[in-house]
């Protein structure tokens, strides 16, 4: 079994689905033709499959020969509310959405792969899972999936998930591993500062909201340089502040929006608690109100170290010297935590952005973020030969 050659013999396959769906990005859980895009070919391929979330989500199962264990393989399949500047020819047809982090490869990727095992589905005993998953970048689809039965009936026993493009300190065509904590707890907080509106030259007669929220801003830094171990890891960031209508009104409320990470939960305790204490009391100083609203998204992606031996084991037989264990994990945030809530999972990273001709390499969710499309092959043999090695 040539996991290689196979990938290879399909990688045209890979990159042409990669391109149909970078031309449809959709956002969210929302993602009628993405899904039917999918459900498309896993019938040409033969592939049953079950639906999850309204139709958006797609898990296809294929049994081998024999009993034996369960493999899931996931892909993400949403995109950005982002404008696409890559000047591609397969670039969006959706103005203002965009594949702006690489879910339609992961989802091209995952249907090679399908077509693979499909094809050799006597070489392997048990069952392989290729989950379809919308909403990766929030609201988040893999919960729903989980609470709906994707991974049951076969009842999953490992879980492995990838994202590519730029998401390391890795060299370009590598793979990335990490034992343990690899991405951080993603959550998100509002905070509206509640003042009286007045007259700029006039500032005693006010409240200003937006004198408040700028010492909010300075002041929740101080969460993660004071109220933190310096041997702990926490992120908090204000990314966006609204407030104001002209140059001579003082507001009477300013809105911010922000991203808290965190890499354990007590860490996210404290961050969680300490924004509302932090901006409840300044607001109080100077007379104003805070109101803050803190959402809980994704938990750490924590992965499974036994399982993520195994998978990197088979990732360096494959390609030597061509996977590498990360120094250190990412605040960058994933809803696949929560399949390895459920069972062992592993999520890989794959370094593959697209140098363009004059060196510059654009970074996930940049408007000209790109992929090298003649690296998927590596993805593809790296699930193939995990299902005929896991599985036998």
């Amino acid at each position: 079994m040539d996991s290689i050659s196979l990938a290879k013999e399909n990688q045209d396959l890979c990159v042409k689905m990669r391109r149909d769906l970078h031309m449809i990005p959709e956002l969210e859980l929302d993602l009628p033709k993405t899904s039917s895009y999918v459900k498309e070919k896993l019938e040409e391929f033969g592939i049953s499959y079950e639906e999850y979330i309204n139709g958006n989500g797609i898990v296809a199962t294929i049994k081998g020969n024999g009993e034996g264990k369960c493999l899931a393989i996931r892909a993400d399949m949403d995109a950005l509310p982002v404008l696409e500047q890559t000047g591609a020819h397969y670039a969006s047809t959706h103005p203002g959405k965009m594949h702006a982090c690489g879910h339609d490869s992961h989802t091209a990727i995952a249907l090679t792969a399908a077509k693979i095992v499909k094809e050799n589905s006597d070489k392997f005993k048990g069952y392989v899972k290729f989950i379809f998953q919308p909403g990766e970048e929030i609201p988040g689809g893999a919960k729903p999936m989980i609470d709906q039965g994707a991974l049951k009936n076969p009842d999953v026993d490992f879980v492995v998930g990838m994202h590519g493009g730029r998401l390391a300190d890795e060299k370009i065509g590598t793979f990335g591993f990490k034992k343990n904590e690899m991405m951080a707890a993603m959550d998100t907080f509002e905070i509206d500062v509640l003042g009286k509106s007045g007259h700029g030259a006039s500032p005693n007669e006010a409240i200003d909201p937006i004198v408040v929220a700028a010492e909010i801003i300075s002041s929740l830094q101080t969460i993660i340089s004071r109220d933190i171990s310096p041997v702990e890891n926490g992120v908090i960031s204000v990314c966006k502040i609204e407030g104001g209508s002209s140059q001579n009104i003082i507001p009477d409320k300013v809105h911010m929006l922000g991203t808290a990470r965190s890499l354990n939960e007590d860490v996210r305790d404290i961050i969680e608690k300490r924004i509302s204490e932090v901006s409840e009391a300044i607001a109080l100083a100077h007379g104003a109100k805070a109101k803050v609203t803190y959402k809980r998204y994704y938990p750490v992606v924590d992965n499974d170290p036994e399982f993520t031996e195994r998978v990197k084991a088979i990732a360096e037989n494959l390609f030597p010297g061509q996977s590498l264990y990360l120094k250190r994990p990412t605040m960058g945030g994933e809803d696949f935590a929560f399949y390895g809530k459920e069972v062992p999972a592993t999520f890989i990273f794959f370094t593959n952005p697209k140098v363009y001709e004059d060196g510059s390499i654009y970074p996930n969710h940049n408007c000209k973020f790109d992929l090298d499309e003649s690296s998927f092959y590596k993805a593809v043999a790296l699930f193939v030969e995990t299902v005929f090695k896991v599985l036998n």
